[in-house]
């Protein structure tokens, strides 16, 4: 090959394989960004390259290439590029060591406000409409169940594992888009998109899918331009996204992507939170940049469990000090193995348990802390680890193996409880347990919540915590605000909620005078004469 056209191939290539290396890595134009600095150097490195082979050339077209000789003064660009390179390198090591919390201890401990709270004033007794009951794994059983009885979609798509935990319209729910089966069937379906996304609610477990007028078009499974990724960083070159992208849907049931943009608080690269929020229509691309405290209130998913678990063990850590937490550890907090969720006033909280870093198998307390706004609740209340709590359920029914779901924590008679399902080995609900925090031995098991929740009850009244209801009626009139049919063993039962009262009313089809309750709807006025049962009330009479 001539001379005058060495050079230009080799330039030609070498940014070919920069357009390449950006194109599938996508790093971010900013020097908070570890991945931009490593495309510096690399690109140092492939300038170098290039200049040694220039020479090469230039030696091998003059005298041969058994009479090349080089020393580094016949090289003064590689020279310069490679002081520069070293400089670089040692700016980003020292830039990493400035922005740790072996220097900045107090800093970090200072990324997250947490506030003391009293349990019982904060935490309402136990509403079944918003419990979610069902854990991520049995949401996406129900989600595979019924991606598998959809004939005419099942062979070109399959069930994303996003499964997304949300508030919509005031109900737990979960939500996760179709992603296309194979590279091939992305082929074929590429043009319309993806045509519907799953949801299911987590308290009835109802599982529906949802048909789109028009397909998602940008999500994680599509290729080349229109991959999620790839749309946002052409779009904001220099933002650095979240590791973790949610799918949400607003109050309509349109779909968008929540993509959290990272800011660094401490140094180069240290005290990772959330600066900004980009908003993506998943249909139309549509971008929207918001700063996080001007977020829309529909979002539920801003800050990741993770990131708000790793802030408190910065702030329960590193309370006295770096050197405090590796040595003496003294008041050393951190996040127990393992969170929930919990749905308040429309937002979602993460639930985890915080003890000592001694793991001394109890809790000092726990947080709950929101998803939208990082506001995080400190609650004092002593007892077993939701791991401990776990374990006691299942030793109540070890000879049938049942597994425990990972606890939410409710409150019961104003007392501590740890909920959770019991699943078998296919990961089916069998049964519920319900565990009192401060004494875990106390273990309460029933076939439905109902009959879980009773025998709880019965087991506080024998302990002297709470008095038995004795059968006391108490009446409410109001309009029906949510009517649904729950069949239970056999029978049907109607759960009621009335506006204005967080109560639920359980209205058992079967028993005398009630069937006429299968005459009401949303809006109607109805009196109901119950018993308390803390939650889930039953109705002996429903009068005209």
């Amino acid at each position: 090959m001539k001379k005058s056209i060495l050079y230009p191939v080799v330039g030609l290539a070498a940014l070919i394989a920069a357009f390449i290396y950006y194109y599938v890595t996508l790093p971010a134009i900013n020097i908070h960004s570890s991945g931009f600095w490593f495309f510096l150097l690399g690109a140092i490195v492939v300038v170098m390259v290039i200049c040694l082979l220039r020479r090469a050339g230039k030696e091998i077209f003059t005298s041969g290439v058994t009479s090349m000789q080089f020393s580094l003064k016949d090289f003064p660009a590689v020279k310069w590029l490679g002081i520069l390179f070293l400089v670089l390198l040692a700016a980003y090591g020292i830039g990493t060591l400035l922005s740790s919390p072996v220097i900045n201890a107090k800093k970090y401990q200072q990324l997250m406000t947490v506030e003391a709270r009293n349990f019982a004033e904060d935490i309402a007794e136990a509403d079944y409409r918003s419990i979610p009951l069902l854990d991520k794994d049995s949401a996406a059983l129900l989600g595979d169940r019924k991606m598998g009885s959809l004939v005419d979609m099942v062979s070109q798509f399959e069930v994303a594992d996003d499964y997304t935990q949300i508030n919509y319209n005031n109900v737990a729910v979960r939500v996760t888009p179709l992603v296309y089966a194979s590279p091939v069937k992305w082929l074929t379906n590429q043009r319309n998109g993806i045509p519907a996304y799953i949801r299911i609610d987590m308290t009835t477990q109802d599982t529906e899918c949802v048909m789109l007028e028009e397909g998602i078009r940008y999500s994680k499974s599509e290729y080349f331009n229109r991959n999620l990724y790839r749309h946002l960083r052409f779009h904001f070159p220099t933002y650095i996204f979240g590791d973790q992208l949610f799918f949400e849907i607003d109050d309509d049931g349109v779909p968008y992507w929540v993509c959290p943009v990272k800011k660094f608080n401490i140094g180069l690269f240290g005290g990772e939170t959330v600066g900004r929020v980009v908003l993506v229509n998943a249909v139309t691309g549509e971008c929207t940049d918001y700063a996080v405290e001007d977020v829309p209130t529909w979002i539920d998913k801003v800050y990741s469990a993770e990131l708000l678990m790793q802030l408190y063990d910065y702030h329960g850590m590193y309370q006295h000090g770096f050197f405090n937490s590796i040595l003496g550890q003294r008041d050393c907090l951190v996040t127990t193995d393992g969170y929930n969720y919990l749905a308040i006033d429309d937002d979602v909280w993460v639930y985890t348990g915080i003890t000592s870093v001694n793991g001394d198998q109890s809790n000092v307390g726990f947080v709950l802390m929101n998803q939208r706004t990082m506001e995080t609740r400190y609650y004092e209340v002593e007892g077993a680890t939701e791991l401990s709590a776990m374990s006691s359920a299942q030793g109540q029914v070890q000879n049938l193996g049942y597994r425990a779901s990972f606890p939410l924590l409710l409150n019961i008679a104003d007392e501590p409880t740890y909920f959770m399902a019991l699943k078998d080995d296919a990961g089916l609900v069998k049964k519920y347990a319900m565990v009192n925090v401060q004494k875990y031995q106390w273990v309460a098991i029933g076939d439905t919540i109902e009959e879980c929740e009773k025998d709880y009850k019965d087991l506080l009244s024998t302990n002297g915590i709470v008095s038995p209801s004795a059968g006391e009626k108490h009446e409410i009139s109001g309009i029906i605000e949510l009517i649904a049919p729950v069949v239970i063993e056999g029978s049907t039962h109607y759960y009621i909620g009335i506006t204005g009262s967080d109560e639920l009313f359980d209205v058992e089809v079967s028993d005398e005078g009630l069937y006429e309750i299968v005459r009401y709807k949303e809006g109607d006025r109805i009196s109901l004469v119950y018993e308390e049962n803390y939650g889930l009330n039953p109705v002996s009479e429903i009068k005209e």
